[in-house]
C-alpha cells in the first residue's frame, strides 16, 4: 500500500466534497433569499427553512475547507521506531475475530472513506479514541479500546 498515494487520494476527495458542498451552500442561499419565499403568512415557512439549509451547508463547507486546509499542512514522514506510529501513518489493523482494517491517520477528515489497491481506507484522527490508542505503537503491538462498554482488541500488522 503507498502511503502518498493515499494522502494524495484524500486531499482530492477533500477537494471534491468542498466544491461540491460549495454549490450546494450557493443553491441553497440562493433559495433562502428567493423573492417566492418570502413568508406570506406565519404559517409560511419555506424562506425559513431555506435559510436554515442554507446555514448548514456554509458551516460544512466551511468543516471540510478547515479539514482540508489541515491535511495539506500535514508532513508525511516515514515511520520512526522511536515515536511509532504519529499522524501521517497509514496502519493495518487484525481484530480479535480476524478481521483487517486499513487506516490512515490525519489531523482532520475522521470517518472519510478512501478506496485503494481494491482496499478501503479508513481516515481516523488522534482524538478518536483508536486514534489516541495507536500513537506511539509500533508493527505487532496490540491496541485495546473500550467503546460502548466494550472491550476491543487489534493487532498491530503494518505500518508505513
Amino acid at each position: 500500500m503507498n502511503k502518498n498515494a493515499v494522502y494524495l487520494l484524500m486531499l482530492e476527495k477533500l477537494e471534491v466534497d468542498l466544491d461540491v458542498l460549495q454549490r450546494a451552500a450557493q443553491t441553497a442561499y440562493e433559495a433562502a433569499t428567493h423573492e417566492e419565499n418570502v413568508a406570506e403568512n406565519k404559517y409560511d415557512t419555506l424562506g425559513l427553512e431555506a435559510s436554515y439549509l442554507a446555514t448548514g451547508q456554509a458551516r460544512r463547507v466551511e468543516e471540510i475547507r478547515q479539514a482540508l486546509k489541515h491535511c495539506q499542512a500535514m508532513s508525511l514522514t516515514p515511520c520512526n521506531a522511536t515515536h511509532g506510529i504519529q499522524s501521517g501513518a497509514l496502519v493495518n489493523l487484525q481484530a480479535e475475530n480476524g478481521s483487517e482494517q486499513w487506516l490512515f491517520l490525519a489531523p482532520d477528515a475522521a470517518g472519510l472513506k478512501l478506496s485503494h489497491d481494491g482496499h478501503t481506507i479508513t481516515v481516523i484522527t488522534p482524538r478518536s479514541p483508536l486514534g489516541a490508542a495507536l500513537l506511539g505503537k509500533q508493527q505487532d503491538d496490540e491496541v485495546w479500546i473500550n467503546v460502548g462498554g466494550v472491550t476491543q482488541g487489534f493487532t498491530v500488522c503494518a505500518v508505513d
